[in-house]
């Protein structure tokens, strides 16, 4: 049996890929797991990492802070040391810090599956969006911009596919869902499916950083959602890719029937 690394195993993908990963020995990577694994001590990594075969990186809180290429391919680095063979990295889709963090893993001299994905759909149900969305009235500082949101469980089938047969070895797979969304019509279907009246207003991302400030978010963190809804959400990914059918061989979830499966 292989041996594989969960990180991020209580993020969206982590969890899912652990609980695809049942047959096989799994180690969740987690402050509080009994191995404890932390991004911020590399002291962590190496005892994490004994032992395995295969690694599913999910990096918190994004691939596009500061100084996160520096931290996978040391991380990479310590992978190689220990003998670990595979290494499957979740990356952001159009963000070119992301890229680098790519790089590291490829240039990383062990054998690699970039999963580039979109904006996941979980994030109207499980992160952010959820409570305004719960509230009825859902504000952020983007417009009109269509965006192929992927559902959470594709790119974990991706990943799992990818930990699990060599068969995907070297590849990039970008992810996306379907079909173009902009958060306006992503919204006003959530409404639909729910029966609920919610209403969407586009905001300035000076508005949206001051309500961010008033509920408490961390400025790392509003940093990082600054940059993604200022930079990646410009256009550059109003695009469907075909990821998802490359790696697995049927189509991406749609937002309907991601919709219809969550929140009822």
């Amino acid at each position: 049996m292989k041996n594989i690394f969960v990180l991020g195993a209580n993020g969206k993908t982590g969890r899912r890929v652990a609980a695809r990963l049942q047959t096989f020995n799994v180690r969740l990577g987690s402050r509080n797991a009994p191995i404890p694994f932390d991004w911020e001590d590399s002291h962590t990594w190496a005892p994490a990492l004994q032992d395995m075969d295969a690694v599913y990186i999910s990096f918190q809180p994004d691939l596009a802070v500061p100084g996160a290429d520096h931290t996978i391919a040391a991380f990479s680095k310590t992978a190689l040391a220990a003998g670990v063979q595979k290494l499957v990295l979740l990356s952001g889709r159009g963000e070119p810090e992301a890229e680098r963090c790519e790089q590291a893993v490829i240039q990383s001299g062990i054998d690699w599956t970039i999963v580039r994905a979109s904006w996941f759909m979980q994030n109207f149900t499980e992160s952010y969006m959820a409570e305004p969305i719960q509230a009825g009235f859902v504000a952020l500082p983007v417009g009109e911009v269509g965006e192929p949101f992927i559902d959470a469980d594709d790119i974990a089938d991706v990943a799992v596919a990818a930990l699990t047969d060599n068969k995907h070895s070297q590849k990039i797979y970008e992810v996306t869902g379907p079909a173009l969304l902009t958060f306006r019509d992503a919204v006003a279907e959530i409404a639909k499916v729910t029966g609920k009246h919610i209403q969407y207003e586009a905001i300035s991302m000076d508005d949206y950083t001051t309500q961010l400030a008033l509920h408490g978010v961390p400025p790392d963190i509003t940093n990082l959602l600054t940059y993604l809804f200022t930079e990646v959400l410009d256009g550059r990914n109003a695009t469907v890719a075909n990821g998802v059918e490359q790696a697995l061989g049927r189509k991406p979830t749609d937002f309907h029937a991601f919709l219809k499966k969550s929140m009822q």
